[in-house]
């Protein structure tokens, strides 16, 4: 666990993701954190494999105790911005500096941070896990099945005018067609 308290009472701490969501005395501990004490300020999601001997992703709590906006928590889903390495990805001037001015401003991104209010954590029973937060998904491309279909009528002519010419060269070698 790495962590940093500045002069204004703000700590941030690295931690894995099971923090987020796991029960028992983590589940405590966040409902403390949040409902009793209202400390915290943001949960920021990073890649995996971004800090030497761990591949597994990580985030960053950061609390606060004289929070501006109180009245809700930023997440911030920074888990694909990053430059993949041989052995270790890290994170690009570009990415921390999105990452900082999205924290400072607060703002909300389509894909990347949202506010969520203390009401909806507790709704969610205090589960900080970053996709109940920040939606990601990407809607898949919709399929033409009429495109399919003429596709696989041209395979099937395709098909049977490549049988015509092997039974053909097959009969000018005089052996017997594959069936």
């Amino acid at each position: 666990m790495l962590h940093h308290l500045d002069e204004n009472g703000i700590m941030a701490v690295v931690l894995p993701h099971g923090v987020l969501f796991r029960g028992g005395a983590e589940g405590h501990i966040r409902q403390y954190l949040i409902k009793e004490r209202n400390w915290l300020d943001a949960v920021i999601g990073l890649p995996a494999n971004i800090f030497y001997g761990t591949s597994i992703p990580t985030c960053i709590l950061v609390l606060k105790k004289c929070r501006e906006s109180p009245e809700d928590v930023l997440f911030i889903d920074a888990s694909a911005y990053f430059e993949k390495a041989k052995n270790q990805n890290y994170l690009r001037d570009e990415d921390v500096d999105k990452i900082i001015a999205t924290y400072r401003q607060r703002v909300e991104e389509d894909k990347y941070s949202y506010r969520a209010p203390l009401a909806q954590i507790a709704e969610n029973e205090f589960n900080l896990n970053i996709p109940r937060y920040v939606d990601t998904f990407e809607d898949e491309e919709e399929i033409d099945l009429a495109a399919v279909a003429a596709k696989l009528r041209q395979c099937d002519r395709d098909m049977v005018e490549t049988d015509r010419l092997i039974r053909g060269f097959c009969e000018e070698l005089g052996i017997d067609a594959p069936l």
